[in-house]
């Protein structure tokens, strides 16, 4: 029976501190945030540093690593503080730091000794003699740009030992590892110094060149162009990536719901576990799949891994495949003895309506529900108030953090 020595990391993203504590209750061993600057996501729920505080405290708690993306491009003027900032981090207590720029991964490693730094997929490392380059200047690890494939990460694990970090999961940019200006272009909106508006996701109406005159006939009005990619997914190849030598699993979304970090972070967690425990007899599970696409946003493909994408792999024409759940509460506490949750609503639900609870560890059980009440205890047909919490009685005891989604009307 085959033994595997170094078992993936499962990396998920946390754009709040919430998403911080869902994703690592829902498997995750270690999770990646933004500060309130040096990032690429501006618009994500950023963190302070006492919010870091806690987020580390809890991860540790957790056995988990929290990491710090500061992967902006720099412009002049905008490393100033720089040092400062790298040496809280690390006061902090924070695992490592996620860098693209030369001049603030310097800074990091003269002004903050002490704290790890690993290479941002923005800087595009797609071969083996740039991961020695930097792990020679005192990286520990590398992103690996998201245009890579599994037989190229081989031969990187062949010919380097610094710690590979690769992109399972989640949406793809249509530029060379994000490096676009597109935003920059038609929202004055720098997306490498955090501001993407991602304009590569507009609906495009396609016109004749050289004049720009008539629409072209052949596009369909009902399906306008985009220049956008499917999302990733990467959960059917499991064993390729652990047997190329991927040391983390890395899933995009930081901005995404915690419908999202929850789901994602418990499918690969079960499906890593399956396999490093017995990689022999492993067998890709067809509910894990499906799980995925309770909320997949986008079609799936696999990127760059197997080849070079198609026109398959782009956004345009009509959805193959749509969402299929709605999430619509999360449990903050049950009354074992009444056998009533206590539900925060995130979306409407009520009276008739078949919902499913899921919570770590792949648990999942559906039920209808019966009743409903505020918590004055007035009884009531929907829940409709965003946020607000709700009695629910169950069939089957929940636990705090279970989540609640219910199917989407075809």
């Amino acid at each position: 029976m085959r033994t595997i020595i170094n078992k993936p990391e499962v990396l998920a993203p946390a754009g709040t501190l919430e998403k911080l504590k869902v994703a690592i209750n829902y498997g995750a061993d270690a999770v990646y945030i933004g500060g309130d600057a040096y990032g690429l996501r501006t618009r994500a729920g950023n963190f302070s540093f006492d919010q870091m505080r806690e987020g580390v405290a809890f991860a540790k708690a957790h056995n988990a690593k929290v990491y710090v993306a500061a992967n902006i491009v720099a412009h002049e003027g905008d490393v100033q503080g720089a040092g400062k900032f790298f040496r809280t981090l690390r006061d902090i207590g924070i695992s490592a730091v996620i860098v693209s720029d030369p001049s603030l991964i310097e800074i990091a490693i003269t002004e903050a000794p002490g704290l790890p730094v690993h290479l941002s997929t923005q800087a595009s490392a797609t071969n083996y003699e740039t991961l020695n380059f930097w792990q020679n200047e005192g990286l520990e690890r590398v992103v690996l740009a998201r245009e890579v494939g599994i037989e190229e990460i081989k031969e990187m694990r062949r010919h380097t030992n610094v710690q590979i970090e690769a992109f399972i999961h989640g949406a793809m940019c249509i530029g060379y590892s994000g490096r676009c200006v597109l935003s920059n272009h038609m929202s004055m909106r720098d997306a490498n110094r955090g501001g993407c508006a991602q304009n590569c996701r507009w609906k495009y109406d396609l016109f004749e060149m050289p004049t720009m005159g008539e629409k072209q006939t052949e596009t369909d009005p009902k399906t306008p162009f985009t220049m956008s990619a499917v999302d990733m997914a990467m959960i059917e190849h499991i064993p390729d990536l652990v047997e190329a030598g991927v040391n983390s699993f890395k899933i995009e979304g930081r901005m995404k719901s915690i419908h999202y970090v929850s789901t994602v972070a418990n499918v690969y967690r079960r499906a890593v576990d399956s396999y490093c425990a017995d990689p022999d007899h492993y067998v890709l599970n067809q509910d894990w799949v499906d799980e995925l696409w309770k909320v997949a946003q986008r079609e799936m493909s696999t990127g760059f891994y197997y080849g070079t994408p198609t026109q398959d792999d782009e956004l345009f024409g009509k959805r193959r495949k749509r969402p299929q759940y709605t999430f619509v509460g999360q449990v903050l506490d049950y009354d074992a003895k009444r056998q009533v949750a206590m539900v925060q609503q995130r979306n409407n639900f009520g009276v008739g309506d078949k919902v499913e609870f899921y919570g770590p560890h792949f648990t999942h059980h559906e039920e209808v529900i019966q009743q409903l009440w505020d918590k004055d205890n007035d009884i009531l047909r929907r829940a409709p108030d965003a946020m607000m919490v709700y009695q629910v009685p169950v069939d089957i005891p929940v636990k705090a953090g279970d989540m609640l989604r219910k199917e989407r009307a075809k």
